[in-house]
């Protein structure tokens, strides 16, 4: 682990920009991006071509080992840690919460949608709180990280995680390329980031409000593909943001499509250089 420090709070100063707006609107994000589980499990399964592997419902287990009583998994999604967590710590009462309920429908219970903005459980009322991969989609993230401190008993924990500003740069260009060979202009415009808003690189500063404790496990690493298939599934599943994409989303995708394949055939694989990690957060 890396401990990390934050220079300041967050700046909440600047107007969100369009992009922002559509990353965290709540109906574009239960009615379209989240009214099932398909799109999030395209974006799971391209990880399967990760190498180094990790486990990471696993690392956050064993981040819980000495939590007891509840643990609330905010944003749960399609329920990847809290199976896990059910399996592997039948000891601990898990609660998985989402405003998105398409998504909760495949997630054994108990679940309730929720926001985390206004969580409905009790100050100091749980172990562990966790918030994978959802802080970026809430419009005021200082107030989600309070409501996570807040329902958190003194000597529990928060584990949240993102993705680094440099995550997959490939797809960037990959996209880009085929945007501008969809537009004629040779290069597009850039494809949509959802974890712009909460990155690596930006957690500290909102977390370390509330926590004087932030480190950080870094999960960086490569994936590898010998076909375009999941890496197209991937980049298709952002069509809940076409319309922010500034370009013909699906001839776009088709045309990346044929220029993945060119790519691999000539050179045998496509890598894509990941950066992500898990920040363990303590008071």
């Amino acid at each position: 682990m890396t401990p990390l420090r934050s220079p300041g709070g967050p700046d909440v100063t600047e107007p969100p920009s369009a992009q922002d707006a559509a990353v965290t609107d709540r109906a574009r994000l239960t009615g379209r991006a989240y009214s099932s589980d398909r799109d999030l499990a395209a974006r799971q399964a391209l990880y399967e071509w990760k190498a180094p592997r990790y486990d990471l419902p696993g690392i956050v287990a064993e981040q819980l080992r000495d939590v007891r009583g509840r643990v609330v998994d905010v944003g749960c999604g399609n329920g990847r840690y809290v199976r896990r967590l059910r399996r592997d710590r039948p000891d601990l009462a898990v609660l998985g919460l989402d405003i998105a309920p398409g998504i909760l429908a495949g997630v054994p219970g108990p679940v309730a949608v929720a926001d985390v903005g206004r969580l409905p459980l009790s100050t100091a009322s749980v172990g562990a709180a966790l918030a994978m991969h959802m802080l970026y989609h809430v419009s005021d993230i200082a107030r989600a990280v309070r409501e996570l401190s807040r329902v958190v008993a003194g000597d529990g924990l928060v584990v949240v995680s993102t993705n680094g500003d440099r995550d997959k740069p490939e797809l960037d260009d990959l996209w880009q390329r085929a945007a501008g060979d969809v537009l004629g202009t040779g290069c597009g415009p850039a494809r949509i980031s959802l974890s712009a808003r909460f990155s690596l690189e930006k957690a500290p500063a909102f977390l370390g409000e509330e926590f004087g404790r932030v480190e950080a496990i870094e999960l960086s690493g490569t994936i590898t593909v010998r076909e375009p298939e999941p890496v197209i599934a991937h980049m298709a599943s952002y069509q809940a943001w076409a319309d922010q994409h500034d370009v013909p989303f699906e001839e776009t995708i088709d045309r990346a499509r044929v220029i993945l394949g060119e790519h691999i055939a000539q050179r045998g694989a496509f890598e894509i250089n990941c950066r992500g990690g898990v920040l363990v957060c303590r008071r």
